[in-house]
């Protein structure tokens, strides 16, 4: 049975979408939302009058959590747990609560804890300092000497966690060299969560991986041989971008997504299906990770998933809000209903066969339609 929760997130139909989402991959059913127009007031991220009506909600409805869809500050986070006396989690600690159901192998756990300890690391030291000024450092009472010792053991946890990953990364490292000398050509699959990478992948490779309208399905790169024209190729699922995902937690995952970066070629895969604010949304999003993820642009393949939902005068005007029709280097598909994916394999494989590191290719032309049904 799912926790009851109360959501406070923005008054924006994308926000409210995703929040809620959020939410119910992480296990928890929300009965009431609070939609605001900001959440950064200095004190408690809302106005003092929101927070004495959450006080009363608490005190009748007795909800299991509040989610509050935004980056906490270490005081803030503190001055509302103090203040409602109840289980506070932040867009961070809810994505992190997701994380950590979705992780199966034992390295993709790893990434997870390291996560956690790094979002616990910076509230440990808020602690302290409120320890310092003689305040409570939350409402659980961890006195001073328990703080000090506390953030002594998150930093020792880290280093335990950083050398496995580290020993990890030079297996991959290991792999990856096996597979350059063998003279396999990789393509990775990257996009915003839920976006159908997972659904592609099963398209391409004739795998049939955990696929479903829940965030995160995928935390650990999967890789599988897929056959294009006579030549086998190496594809790699990742884990799924989201926006306001903080840096700790892409370096926390960076040794699964920095396959990205030797790729031959990388998929961005879109749904646009999506409403054209959400969508530019979702592609400023993942366009920002692969940029601090170093992945060259000239690399970059836009996959326009779910195509079969809407017209193809829709996709063609969706694709000049994202400013990529001109470059002719996207391809509209339906993964779930395999739909232009022998075009797909014709694009990919015109790239690797006309791809010259350093030197820019020929736009590959083709045409939006739909005739193709490959399996």
């Amino acid at each position: 049975m799912n926790n009851s929760a109360i959501l406070i997130t923005y008054n924006k139909e994308d926000s409210i979408k995703e929040s809620l989402s959020l939410c119910e991959s992480a296990g928890y059913q929300v009965f009431k939302i609070f939609k605001e127009k900001y959440l950064n007031s200095h004190k408690f991220g809302i106005g003092e009058s929101k927070v004495k009506e959450l006080i009363e909600i608490i005190e009748s409805r007795k909800p299991d959590v509040i989610v509050f869809d935004e980056i906490l500050r270490p005081v803030q986070h503190y001055n509302l747990a103090s203040r409602l006396k109840i289980n506070i989690l932040d867009r961070e600690a809810l994505i992190l609560q997701i994380f950590e159901h979705r992780a199966t192998s034992k390295e993709s756990k790893l990434q997870v804890k390291l996560a956690q300890l790094r979002y616990e690391m910076s509230r440990a030291k808020e602690k302290v300092r409120l320890a310092k000024t003689g305040e409570q450092p939350g409402f659980f009472g961890i006195g001073k000497f328990e703080v000090d010792v506390y953030y002594n053991d998150i930093k020792h946890r880290m280093f335990s966690v950083k050398e496995k990953l580290a020993k990890a990364g030079k297996q991959r490292a290991l792999h990856r060299q096996g597979r350059k000398r063998m003279g396999f050509k990789i393509i990775s699959l990257a996009g915003y969560t839920s976006a159908g990478k997972t659904t592609l992948f099963n398209s391409l490779t004739g795998e049939d991986l955990k696929k479903g309208p829940e965030l995160f399905t995928t935390l650990s790169t999967t890789i599988r041989k897929f056959t294009a024209f006579n030549k086998e190729i190496l594809l790699s699922d990742t884990v799924g971008f989201i926006s306001k995902l903080p840096t700790y937690m892409i370096q926390s995952f960076k040794s699964t997504l920095e396959e990205l970066t030797y790729a031959d070629i990388v998929v961005l895969v879109v749904d646009i299906s999506d409403p054209p604010i959400e969508l530019k949304k979702k592609f400023a999003s993942c366009i920002k990770t692969l940029i601090e993820l170093g992945v060259e642009n000239e690399k970059i393949i836009y996959v326009l998933n779910k195509s079969d939902l809407i017209s193809p005068n829709e996709i063609v005007k969706k694709a000049e809000i994202l400013r990529i029709k001109e470059n002719k280097k996207w391809i509209p598909i339906s993964a779930a209903k395999n739909q232009n994916i022998t075009r797909l394999r014709e694009l990919l494989n015109d790239v690797l066969k006309n791809h010259i590191v350093g030197k820019k290719r020929e736009p590959v032309k083709f045409e939006i339609t739909y005739e193709d049904r490959s399996t």
